[in-house]
C-alpha cells in the first residue's frame, strides 16, 4: 500500500463523511424554524406599533387613521401568530443524529477499504508505483534495482494481467544480467498478449535474445525453439532475425548474415539499433571482399561530416581487432539525445576516415543534414553494445563540427581514454 494513495483515499472519505454528517448535526427542526419565524413577526409588529405611536404623537396622522392602522396591524399579527395555536413539545433528534453519525464514521471508511480490496485496482497501483521507482533508480542503483525487481515480480505474479509490467521486468533482468529470469519474464509477457500474434512474437523474440545472452552467444536448442515459435507467429520478428544474423556471422556465413540483417533494414527502418545492424551488414560485405552498398543515395542530401579516426598509442596493445567501433554524431547542444548518424566498424579498421551523412541516420525523421553543427564521438565497445559501459575506450571532438555538403578536410578524432563508470 502506498502512503500517497491512502492519503488521497482518506481525504475522499473525510469529504464523503462531511456530506453525510453536516445535515445530521446542523439540521434545524421544523418547530424551531416556526418559533424563529414567530419571534421575527412579533419583533416586526412591535416595531411598527412604536412607529404608529410616534406618528400619532407628532400629529402626522389623526385619531381615526391611527385606530384603523392599529386594528389592521393587530389583525395581521393574529394571522401570523394564531392565539389558538398550541406549541407542541418536540422530541429532540440529537440522540438519533449522534447514532447516525457514529455509524457513518465507523462504517464508511471500513466499507470503502473492504470494497476496494475486493473489487479495486490496488494491485495495479502498486505495480505502477514500483515501476516508477525502478525508472527513477534512486539510491544504491544495483542493490535498489534488485530489491525493486523482486517487489515487481511478486506483484505481477499476484496480478499477472499487466503487459507493461512484464516488459519492464524483462528489461530490468536484462540490465542486471539475470538472463534466465529475463527469458522467464518475456515468456510471461507472451502468454499475457497471446491474443495479438505480432506482440506475442516480439515477446518470444526477446525471450530468445535473453536465452542467447545467457548461453554466452551459443545457439542452443532452446534458443532455436523459441526463435521458431516467434517466427511461426511473425516471420519478420526483428529480434529473431537479429540473433540468426549474429549466429550466421559467427559461423562465417556472411551471406546469410547479410540476408537476415538486410531483412530487418527493410521491415523495421526505424529500429533503435538500425545503425548497429547496418554496420554489421557493411562488415559482412567487407569480410566477403565486397564493397558495402551505399543506402538511399537519392534521398541523401550529401551534407555531413568527415572524420579521421585513430587510436591513442597507449591502447594499441589492449584493444582486440574485432572490438566493435561506433562513431556517433549528435546535434550540438543535445549531446545526451539520440544520434543523428552512426557508423559501425571494428577496431581492426583503425586508423581510418569515415563520412557521416544521411545514409547513416538512425531514423528518417532525424537526419544529420537538418543540423548546422554536431558533436562527434567514437567508442570502442567491449560488449558490442551501443550503450557505453565501463571498460570501453572513447574519444570525442571537443568543439562542434559544421555539417557541410561539400568535401571537407577531415576533422581528427583520437580515442584516448577508457571509461571507468
Amino acid at each position: 500500500m502506498t502512503d500517497t494513495f491512502w492519503f488521497a483515499a482518506a481525504a475522499l472519505i473525510i469529504l464523503a463523511l462531511a456530506f453525510v454528517l453536516y445535515p445530521v448535526f446542523f439540521h434545524r427542526s421544523e418547530a424551531r424554524e416556526k418559533a424563529d419565524l414567530r419571534k421575527q413577526n412579533l419583533m416586526a409588529y412591535r416595531s411598527r406599533m412604536q412607529e404608529l405611536d410616534e406618528e400619532f404623537g407628532a400629529g402626522q396622522i389623526d385619531e381615526d387613521n391611527y385606530r384603523q392602522l392599529r386594528e389592521e396591524l393587530a389583525g395581521t399579527m393574529l394571522d401570523d401568530v394564531p392565539e389558538t395555536e398550541q406549541v407542541r413539545p418536540s422530541r429532540s433528534g440529537r440522540r438519533s443524529a449522534m447514532a447516525v453519525g457514529l455509524i457513518a464514521i465507523l462504517l464508511l471508511p471500513a466499507s470503502a477499504f473492504f470494497l476496494y480490496e475486493r473489487w479495486g485496482g490496488m494491485d495495479k497501483v502498486e505495480q505502477y508505483v514500483t515501476m516508477q521507482k525502478m525508472e527513477q533508480g534512486t539510491g544504491d542503483r544495483a542493490a535498489r534495482m534488485s530489491e525493486l525487481v523482486g517487489q515487481l515480480r511478486e506483484k505481477l505474479e499476484a496480478s499477472p494481467d499487466n503487459p507493461d509490467g512484464w516488459a519492464m521486468l524483462g528489461r530490468s533482468y536484462m540490465r542486471l544480467e539475470r538472463y534466465d529470469d529475463a527469458a522467464w519474464a518475456y515468456r510471461q509477457l507472451a502468454s499475457v498478449v497471446d491474443s495479438d500474434d505480432r506482440a506475442q512474437a516480439v515477446a518470444l523474440g526477446l525471450a530468445a535474445q535473453a536465452l542467447f545472452f545467457g548461453s554466452e552467444g551459443k545457439m542452443t536448442d532452446e534458443v532455436r525453439q523459441v526463435i521458431s515459435q516467434a517466427r511461426s507467429l511473425n516471420p519478420d520478428e526483428v529480434n529473431s532475425l537479429g540473433l540468426l544474423g549474429i549466429h550466421a556471422f559467427s559461423q562465417k556465413n556472411y551471406r546469410k548474415a547479410i540476408e537476415f540483417w538486410e531483412r530487418i533494414e527493410k521491415v523495421a527502418p526505424d529500429h533503435p539499433q538500425i545503425a548497429a545492424i547496418r554496420g554489421g551488414v557493411d562488415e559482412a560485405y567487407r569480410r566477403l571482399g565486397e564493397t558495402p552498398p551505399k543506402r538511399d543515395m537519392a534521398a541523401a542530401s550529401g551534407a555531413g561530416v568527415t572524420v579521421s579516426l585513430s587510436l591513442d598509442d597507449a591502447f594499441k596493445g589492449q584493444v582486440p581487432a574485432d572490438t566493435t567501433l561506433f562513431v556517433f554524431a549528435r546535434k550540438a547542444g543535445s549531446e545526451a539525445g539520440p544520434p543523428l548518424a552512426v557508423v559501425r566498424l571494428t577496431a581492426g579498421a583503425l586508423p581510418t576516415t569515415v563520412r557521416l551523412d544521411d545514409t547513416d541516420s538512425m531514423s528518417p525523421r532525424m537526419k544529420i543534414s537538418d543540423a548546422d553543427r554536431v558533436m562527434v564521438t567514437a567508442r570502442l565497445s567491449r560488449s558490442g553494445s551501443v550503450a557505453a559501459q565501463p571498460g570501453d575506450w572513447q574519444g570525442r571532438i571537443g568543439e562542434p563540427v559544421p555539417v557541410v555538403a561539400d568535401d571537407q578536410t577531415p576533422v581528427k578524432l583520437v580515442i584516448d581514454h577508457q571509461l571507468t563508470d
